[in-house]
């Protein structure tokens, strides 16, 4: 039977140095920093799912975000971690998986998700949202960027009515956006970013 670095994303983590992989682009998120720099989001409890090897977290608890950042991959987080020690920054790290979120309920007051939701299988979407909801306090701020259609047809490839269908019970999408990014590889890949606060009045599994 295969270890578990021998598949998944610690067989990818494990076997490629971050620089080498097309998601890992060494710098935050363009969307990310304007989103604090304009101060649309502020300070605060902070999740940030898959996070990878942390530039996204690091950035975000330079900002003075007090951040928990969470990844499958524990070669992922051990270069995460290896980044928050450069950058002096406090961060907690944990490996765990997105649709077991060990977290109390309405814990964080900001959800980051880059390339974290069009990993979940189809069967597993409302899990994940539902699980996003219960961890963000009323009125919490969830911001999703996500592969669009524009990238070709996969089961993955998100249309705008997709995201509002699948969201729009749980969270106040305030807008959603197309955008274009050169990444890593030097190809350019197509996505939507949402952004959205936790509804207060929704009935789901998770909140009875």
């Amino acid at each position: 039977m295969p270890s578990r670095h021998e598949t998944g994303w610690d067989r990818i983590y494990h076997r490629y140095r971050p620089e080498c992989l097309p998601w890992e682009i060494g710098k935050p998120r363009r969307v990310l920093a304007e989103l604090v720099d304009s101060g649309r989001v502020e300070p605060g409890k902070t999740l940030d799912l898959c996070c990878g090897a942390g530039t996204n977290p690091v950035y975000l608890a330079k900002k003075g975000f007090n951040v928990t950042a969470l990844d499958i991959s524990d070669k992922a987080v051990e270069y995460a971690k290896e980044k928050a020690h450069k950058a002096e920054v406090d961060i907690n790290f944990l490996v765990g998986d997105f649709l077991s979120l060990p977290f109390k309920s309405e814990e964080f007051d900001f959800a980051f998700d880059f390339g974290c939701f069009h990993h979940v299988e189809v069967k597993d979407r409302t899990n994940f949202i539902e699980g996003l909801y219960r961890v963000l306090k009323p009125r919490g701020i969830y911001f999703l960027v996500c592969f669009s259609y524009m990238n070709g047809p996969a089961w993955n490839h998100f249309r705008r009515e997709q995201l509002v269908e699948l969201f729009g019970g749980y969270f106040e999408i305030e807008w959603i956006r197309h955008v274009s990014s050169l990444e890593g590889d030097r190809v350019t890949r197509y996505f939507y970013e949402a952004l959205m606060k936790r509804s207060i009045n929704v009935k789901s599994s998770t909140t009875k």
